[in-house]
């Protein structure tokens, strides 16, 4: 095939590209920028599918957040393509820093201890150790032990998701108010550029018609 890698890219490749991309975050940051200003609408609908994006990336539900932020992008009248891009808000370098900021406020929030040496990615292991164990105990003899799961819905998840709401708002309304100048003077440059590239048409395409008019419609002053 035309289009096919001269070297097929391994599993190990592709995982590594998800932790970091080729050619780096910053790469990536400056790609996704540059995609989300030129989506085709209204500055507001864009920088409302972004703050649902930033807000979605506080949410514990890793492996859903695309669904999550195109529903509430849709929800908020925003566009769901941003939503989707501006979930990268949410990277290898960012989730530490945004779990951890959840976790405080949430524990904060339902009056419970935050273990700061807490081991979140443990966490997450064991109970998804628990939902696969007692998934293959319903066809075994084994018997189901749900310790594991409970423990990270308690320390965990329930703050992590009560947490998140308000870090997720505050750094979504500030993405919002961010974006949507950028947007907007962005918009109206390219609407100036393009507004200035057919007016210079047009005055090529007029200066033509006038060269050309004494030779094929002006009378001969000789006759």
């Amino acid at each position: 095939m035309v289009f096919k890698r001269r070297t097929p890219k391994t599993w190990a490749l592709w995982a590594l590209h998800l932790i970091w991309p080729q050619g780096g975050w910053g790469r990536a940051a400056h790609y996704v920028k540059h995609r989300v200003r030129r989506l085709p609408d209204s500055p507001r609908r864009i920088s409302r599918g972004i703050f649902a994006g930033v807000f979605t990336t506080f949410c514990p539900f890793y492996g859903f957040h695309f669904f999550i932020a195109a529903g509430l992008a849709k929800l908020m009248r925003g566009n769901i393509l941003a939503a989707l891009m501006a979930t990268f808000f949410g990277n290898p370098l960012t989730y530490l820093p945004i779990g951890v900021i959840s976790l405080q406020t949430g524990h904060f929030l339902l009056g419970t201890e935050f273990e700061e040496n807490m081991n979140i990615g443990s966490r997450f292991a064991g109970a998804g150790r628990d939902l696969k164990d007692n998934f293959f105990a319903i066809f075994t003899d084994d018997r189901a032990d749900w310790h594991r799961l409970s423990g990270f819905y308690d320390e965990v998840f329930f703050p992590y998701f009560v947490g998140g709401i308000i870090p997720g708002i505050i750094a979504g309304t500030i993405c919002y108010y961010l974006s949507l100048p950028i947007i907007t003077a962005y918009q109206n440059r390219r609407k100036g550029r393009l507004k200035a590239k057919l007016e210079e048409m047009r005055a090529k395409k007029a200066a033509k018609a006038a060269a050309k008019a004494p030779r094929n419609g002006g009378e001969d002053p000789a006759e």
